[in-house]
């Protein structure tokens, strides 16, 4: 019984210094969060937003799906566009979508 009232009586005695440390401790965390996932998810989207206001008409480009194809009509309005995967096939997808541009020839090296 009297480790019981004595380690009752040491925590009663204790400074009251946790609050301060917690503070500490939340705000290392928030520094990790943007460094480590805020930063460079908004560093990607930036990217991807640049991608799909760069293309244009004659672009190949490397869809989501794992397409690749030359763009032949952009709709500006509406944020899609057509892409003609060879001479028979065309397929309209959303700029979303689109994962690359490529370098001109690369259909060609395929």
């Amino acid at each position: 019984m009297s480790l019981i009232s004595q380690a009752h009586a040491a925590a009663e005695g204790a400074p009251q210094g946790g609050s301060m440390q917690l503070f500490i401790m939340l705000g290392l965390f928030a520094v990790i969060f943007y460094f480590m996932i805020y930063r460079p998810q908004a560093k990607r989207v930036k990217e991807h937003k640049n991608l799909m206001s760069s293309m244009g008409k004659g672009d190949e480009v490397l869809t989501n799906g794992g397409l690749v194809g030359k763009i032949t009509k952009v709709s500006e309005e509406n944020d899609y566009i057509v892409i003609a995967l060879n001479d028979n096939n065309e397929v309209t997808i959303k700029k979303d979508f689109v994962t690359a541009v490529l370098p001109k020839g690369t259909m060609k090296s395929l």
